[in-house]
């Protein structure tokens, strides 16, 4: 019989706390909640605390809600993450859009945030939870006050992605957890292994056989998200029209390291495109800013939403 690994996603707080010298007070209040999205499908979301939402954090691609646990501790305050369509503990994604498609992912979102976390003071997302940002910016305004996006611009291109895409699109099962692990490892020399455990043990499911698989490589019809992908279906250039009209205040937090998919044109296009928004620059952070720098994310972004760090 294989070795099976016990799961209990709420059981790791302590760890994340302990990682970054977080003080710790006793496990916080979180709670798994599902919101209907229309034709019978769900998505998924941490609720942290027992306050109003103050905060929406959407993730990457290939990622979960928890890839936000860190920031939370470190934050202490009410907030939202959701788990996209397809990724997660989330239903999969619309089959007429794709998993990777932003404006798609938006109509799910702004039915969770609406349930959940509707007076929220900011909307942050990084990577493909960025996009999806922008996206829902424009489709419900009044329900992004601030728009955070965490390394990510509509310019980002398969090129840039590459590295990323090279991880995303390697196997979909792993004959032992070891495998699953070396494979991150390998390529996220940044962050500790106990970090990295903690994030596989949120984002594969092993199997009846003891074999790992990715969550988001699990639905039905699920794809990978690569840079022909991200080149050819969709195109995300014209979320450059939908941030350019965005009127809430705006930041983008880069990450300085190589593995970072954003470049000076595009800090300077978005720059262009709304003089007013903050920039703010992550020297040890490459593109995941929210595993590789989360406390100094969380400051920044305590800062911009104009709310302490400190527990309510």
């Amino acid at each position: 019989m294989p070795e099976m690994v016990a799961y209990d996603e709420f059981a790791y707080f302590h760890d994340n706390a302990s990682e970054f010298n977080i003080a710790w007070t006793g496990a916080p209040t979180v709670r798994r909640e599902r919101v209907s999205v229309g034709a019978g499908r769900e998505l998924s979301a941490l609720v942290w605390g027992t306050g109003e939402p103050e905060y929406v954090l959407i993730h990457g691609g290939a990622q979960n809600a928890h890839t936000w646990d860190t920031v939370a501790l470190a934050l202490g305050r009410p907030l939202l993450a959701v788990d996209l369509p397809g990724h997660g503990h989330s239903d999969g994604a619309d089959p007429d859009a794709g998993p990777i498609a932003p404006h798609a992912n938006a109509l799910d979102v702004a039915h969770v945030v609406a349930a959940l976390a509707p007076n929220a003071k900011a909307v942050a997302g990084m990577s493909l939870g960025g996009l999806t940002a922008i996206a829902l910016a424009g489709l419900a305004p009044e329900l992004v006050r601030k728009l955070v996006l965490v390394d990510i611009t509509p310019g980002v291109t398969g090129p840039k992605s590459a590295a990323i895409s090279n991880f995303v699109n390697g196997p979909a099962t792993f004959a032992s957890f070891d495998e699953i692990l070396a494979r991150t490892i390998e390529h996220n020399s940044t962050r500790t292994v106990a970090s990295l455990s903690r994030g596989i043990l949120h984002n594969a499911v092993q199997e009846a056989d003891g074999s790992w698989v990715w969550r988001y490589r699990r639905h039905p019809g699920a794809k990978t998200i690569g840079a022909g992908a991200i080149t050819e279906v969709p195109k995300f250039g014209d979320l450059w029209e939908v941030l350019g009209a965005v009127t809430c205040p705006t930041m983008l937090v880069r990450g300085m390291r190589p593995q970072s998919v954003v470049d000076d044109a595009d800090e300077t296009e978005l720059i262009r495109r709304l003089p007013g928004a903050r920039v703010e620059h992550l020297e040890e952070a490459g593109h995941s800013v929210q595993g590789d720098t989360p406390l100094e994310f969380a400051s920044l972004l305590a800062d911009f939403a104009g709310v302490s760090v400190t527990k309510p």
